[in-house]
């Protein structure tokens, strides 16, 4: 049933990924995955990541979601143990950041709309 007009490589098309992921980096990515799969951490992220110096303090970000401060602190140690956000405390207040490493990784993968160039 096959064509012999059409050439062997009519379907090929350029792969989206360099490679496959390897199983440590898939155990990983899904973590961040699963860490931003949540509507109010993955807003939670972005508001920090959009923030002056891709850094925020709970009270910087809490507002702009309808949950509990706590709820926000939960949520906020959800994305650090995940490996995309970095926590310090001043004073009274702790202050997230963004792993710019993990934001590129995330970004990476998920920027399957370019197709890998020689």
């Amino acid at each position: 049933m096959s064509n012999p007009e059409i050439g062997a490589d009519c379907c090929v098309t350029a792969p989206l990924l360099r490679e496959p992921l390897t199983e440590p980096a898939a155990v990983e990515m899904a973590k961040k995955l699963k860490a931003l799969a949540d509507p109010v951490r993955l807003r939670l992220f972005s508001a920090i990541a959009s923030h002056a110096g891709g850094e925020a303090c709970v009270c910087d970000v809490s507002g702009g979601v309808d949950v509990s401060q706590p709820t926000v602190s939960h949520h906020l140690k959800v994305l650090r143990d995940a490996g995309l956000l970095t926590s310090q405390r001043r004073a009274s207040w702790v202050y997230y950041a963004v792993v710019p490493e993990a934001l590129q990784d995330v970004s990476a993968l998920l920027d399957l709309a370019t197709p890998v160039t020689a």
